[in-house]
């Protein structure tokens, strides 16, 4: 694993320091992606200051990613049903192979 490094960063308007050993630019993706969750709430509610705006944001890239585990565990059950419903098939077509 890498060293940490700080990569610097602005999220509305701010700036901050991050000390990670992540990607330089996967650092400054994940920045940029917040910037743009900022702004989309500062568009639907544009009287908030910039920490209820970062809360909103936070709020909506949570959403965002429980929806998303939510369906991956749903499609990975899915996935588990119907391998287990194939599973059985085969076995009776081995079993009237015989």
């Amino acid at each position: 694993m890498a060293e940490p490094t700080v990569v610097h960063v602005e999220v509305y308007g701010q700036k901050y320091p991050i000390k990670t050993a992540l990607d330089p630019r996967y650092v400054e993706q994940l920045a940029a992606f917040v910037e743009s969750r900022m702004e989309l709430a500062a568009k639907t509610s544009p009287s908030s200051d910039a920490v209820g705006l970062a809360v909103l944001a936070a709020l909506n890239i949570t959403d965002e990613f429980f929806r998303t585990r939510t369906s991956l565990t749903t499609s990975s059950g899915t996935l588990a049903a119907r391998t287990e419903e194939l599973e059985k098939i085969v076995d009776q077509a081995l079993a009237l192979a015989k």
